[in-house]
């Protein structure tokens, strides 16, 4: 009699822990998913006070992101349309990996500044990059499109190939911008 007890209790446990698990990934795609939406549109078409595309094309060809208008859209894209699938809990993988290569190139920005954010520096992308990741790791939850799709697009090859990919073009990204950026210092500093 103990023993049945025990066992029902248990399962009732573990499905409570279950519940909790998949609620605090919805409230973690959610959250990340839109502060990350609400900031790709402010680069995409200026909302919530942001400078769209024109604006931040030329703020990102000042930092030394060339054509500062391509990169703009690619971050904007990276940031919202990640983000909008991160909420969503669908393609979970890809979706992890656009946040992560969009929040590095970020980071890449901030990184001379050091890490606390009230400085300039990189906390608040890497926390961005991080979270996205996770949450490609972990899986969205049963609260999610993936799952109510049976993780067609949620399958555990995705991850390696989506994160390779990213890691690759924002490799790329940065580096051509710290090329681009010693090239203005070279030009700045011979006698004119």
């Amino acid at each position: 009699m103990c023993h049945g007890r025990h066992r029902l209790r248990g399962h009732r446990i573990h499905r409570t822990h279950s519940i909790r698990h998949d609620l605090g990934l919805l409230a973690l795609r959610l959250g990340t998913g839109g502060v990350l939406f609400a900031h790709g549109t402010q680069k995409l078409f200026g909302w919530f006070g942001g400078y769209g595309l024109e604006g931040t094309g030329k703020s990102m060809e000042q930092i030394g992101f060339r054509p500062g208008r391509a990169h703009a859209l690619a971050s904007g894209l990276g940031e919202a349309g990640g983000g909008t699938l991160l909420a969503l809990g669908l393609a979970t993988p890809g979706a992890g990996a656009a946040v992560a290569a969009a929040m590095s190139g970020a980071a890449s920005v901030h990184a001379p500044a050091g890490f606390f954010n009230d400085r300039g520096g990189l906390e608040y992308p890497v926390h961005l990059a991080l979270a996205g990741s996770a949450v490609a790791l972990a899986g969205p939850g049963r609260f999610s499109l993936d799952h109510l799709l049976v993780h067609r697009l949620d399958q555990p090859w995705m991850l390696g190939v989506t994160f390779a990919a990213a890691a690759a073009a924002a490799a790329c990204v940065v580096s051509r911008r710290l090329r681009v950026q010693r090239e203005q210092e070279a030009e700045t500093a011979q006698p004119g």
